[in-house]
């Protein structure tokens, strides 16, 4: 099978590099960033372009949302599959006559961080029985957890890794203003986190909440509201509230 990746960014970059590192075979790499799809193609030797898209059996195609739509036009191959890798958007949002699918790996890519790939859960869609085995084959060779979706229950994935992923780095930032507010490093913190995260492997998140709202100690809550102003007073606000809802206190 011949397989295309398009895109130049984190997620193609990784992606690349799980298909080279699991012997599936990469005829080229496709974008518009040259200065990128360079550095790709220089470490893990795949051939790259910016104009000349090759012709494949399989092209997955992995950018922006906004980007998406537009870039699925530049496959003009009808007798070809191409699946996108958005957690959000539908297969259909690929505009062409070919035939359609999802490939969407469920994690947070950054390029300088290494990933054990074999753990990374894949989600896969497709029009037909023949071409999700294909997909779900593919997936098969880098991760150990495949599973088949729907569009309207990767939604709920994305919305739920928004939920786990984006907010809760969003709040280890808002954290270390904090912490770097008081001259404390945040390295500091780090033993607090992954013992934060290591938790929820045993015990379910809503059992191993800890903390003054969990224990309705209204007064080290108002203290921390009296050191807090702007947006970092309305979070601890809507968290205190939300836990509180939760356990009905």
């Amino acid at each position: 099978m011949q397989i295309v990746i398009i895109g130049s960014g984190n997620v193609a970059f990784h992606l690349a590099k799980a298909f080279v590192l699991n012997k599936i075979p990469l005829i080229q790499i496709f974008g518009r960033n040259e200065k990128e799809l360079k550095k790709i193609s220089g470490e893990l030797n795949i051939p790259y372009s910016t104009e000349n898209l090759a012709k494949a059996d399989l092209y997955i195609i992995c950018v922006s949302d906004n980007s998406l739509e537009d870039v699925s036009k530049m496959i003009t191959e009808n007798n070809c599959l191409v699946a996108h890798t958005s957690g959000s958007l539908p297969k259909e949002i690929l505009a062409g006559n070919y035939r359609k699918g999802s490939f969407y790996p469920l994690q947070t890519f950054s390029r300088s961080k290494a990933l054990d790939y074999l753990k990374i859960p894949f989600f896969i869609e497709a029009e037909n029985d023949d071409d999700r085995k294909i997909l779900f084959n593919i997936a098969s060779k880098i991760s150990e957890n495949v599973m088949e979706s729907t569009p309207e229950k990767r939604k709920y994935i994305h919305l739920t890794a928004v939920f786990a992923c984006n907010f809760v780095n969003h709040l280890f930032a808002r954290a270390k203003e904090i912490s770097d507010s008081q001259d404390i490093p945040f390295d500091y913190f780090l033993p607090l986190i992954d013992e934060t995260v290591q938790k929820i492997y045993e015990i379910d998140p809503k059992s191993a909440q800890t903390g003054p709202a969990v224990r309705n100690d209204k007064r080290i809550l108002l203290m921390h509201e009296h050191l807090l102003s702007g947006e970092s007073l309305d979070i601890y606000k809507t968290m205190n509230h939300s836990i509180q809802k939760m356990y009905e206190l």
